[in-house]
This record gives structure tokens, C-alpha cells and sequence, in this order.
């Protein structure tokens, strides 16, 4: 894959190679501004009850995770599926 953008990731479904897990849809991107790199895939947590109770925790899944991107699908391997996301700054600017 030569290029892609952000547009076309966000089509993309990913998924855990590890267990099989379809973890959802690429949502947003984490950008360390400095260098200008691509740090980690966001995919927004499942909704519950038709997204009026709000969404689950999102994933953050580091950009050295992915295995493979396609052109429908992301193969991510990553150990653990259990969302993280902590609320502190960073130099990461989400796209």
C-alpha cells in the first residue's frame, strides 16, 4: 500500500488477529506533531442501546500493532482488547 488517506482508513474495519475480535471501525488518528508520525490507530468503543447510553471505552491501538492493511480491513496484532484511554496531555495532535 502506497498512500491512503485518513478518509479511506476510516472504512476500514479492524480487526485482532490474535483472538479474532472485530474491534470496529478506524474513528481517528493520533499524530505526534514533532515528526509528523501516524502513533495510533482510535477505534471508537461499541454503543449502547442504540448510542443513546453513551459508547464503550475506545481503543488505542499503536501503530506498531498493525500487521496488515487491506482494502477493507485492518489486521491488527495486539495482546490485549481491553480499551485504554487516559486522559492526559500529550504532543498528539488527533486528526
Amino acid at each position: 500500500m502506497q498512500g491512503c488517506r485518513i478518509a479511506e482508513l476510516r472504512m476500514k474495519e479492524v480487526i485482532n488477529i490474535c483472538d479474532g475480535a472485530r474491534l470496529g471501525y478506524v474513528g481517528d488518528l493520533e499524530v505526534d506533531i514533532l515528526c509528523g508520525r501516524v502513533v495510533a490507530l482510535v477505534v471508537p468503543g461499541t454503543c449502547w442501546f442504540f448510542g443513546l447510553f453513551g459508547r464503550g471505552e475506545e481503543y488505542v491501538i499503536p501503530w506498531d500493532a498493525i500487521d496488515k492493511i487491506g482494502d477493507d480491513i485492518i489486521l491488527v496484532r495486539w495482546e490485549t482488547t481491553r480499551p485504554h484511554r487516559e486522559k492526559e496531555k500529550r504532543r498528539f495532535f488527533r486528526v
